[in-house]
């Protein structure tokens, strides 16, 4: 039976969408998530959810980090840059004093392993953690504080930040840049703006 013809002009169903697009935390999530680590003294963990926070890299970018891309000499930069996979684009990020120390506190036992990655996996075959592993670290935080898994993943690591950002500011290009994303439309539909919220901004300008 001969192959049915491509038709190369048919739109994808889901080509512009966010499908499943998942919850940003909010900051007493992140504070609640950020107590437990460190009361179980979870360092690689707290490091992980720390950067996770203030980078808001997507996962395959997170996962590779390594230790010259946040240090310089002996010290934990303030600012990094990193070229994401997804668009071969540079991106930079703040560490705050939060992530600073729990990478800090995380060191002694990574300069154990030898490894030039922040998060080595435990597994030969990988020389870092992978995305999958990361995925159920985030499921593991979030269901330690009583939130629905289903409604949480990686990218709400990513977008928490981000939200904040746009919620205290409005500033879109800020986030945009902060992203890493080539397209302002991007941003938009990243952060789920609705009509209410440019009107909201709107309304707070007087010209």
């Amino acid at each position: 039976m001969p192959a049915r013809p491509v038709d190369r002009c048919q739109r994808p169903w889901n080509k512009g969408l966010l499908i499943g697009q998942k919850k940003p935390l909010e900051p007493k999530h992140v504070w609640s998530i950020r107590v437990r680590l460190e009361i179980a003294r979870s360092r690689r963990d707290l490091a992980i959810f720390n950067l996770a926070i203030d980078s808001k890299l997507r996962a395959c970018d997170l996962v590779k980090l390594r230790l010259d891309n946040i240090y310089s000499g002996t010290n934990v930069r303030r600012r990094a840059t990193i070229v994401q996979k997804k668009t071969g684009r540079p991106v930079q990020f703040e560490l705050t004093e939060q992530s600073r120390s729990s990478v800090e506190a995380w060191l002694p036992m990574l300069r154990a392993t030898g490894s030039r990655y922040l998060f080595p996996s435990r597994l030969h075959a990988s020389p870092h953690i992978s995305t999958r592993q990361y995925a159920r670290l985030v499921h593991r935080w979030v269901e330690s504080i009583a939130l629905e898994p289903a409604f949480y993943g990686t990218h709400s690591m990513r977008r928490t930040k981000a939200a904040q950002i746009y919620r205290k500011t409005g500033n879109l290009r800020a986030v945009q840049l902060l992203l890493g994303h080539t397209k302002l439309e991007s941003t938009v539909r990243y952060l789920g703006i609705e009509v209410d919220d440019a009107l909201n901004i709107a309304e707070q300008i007087e010209l």
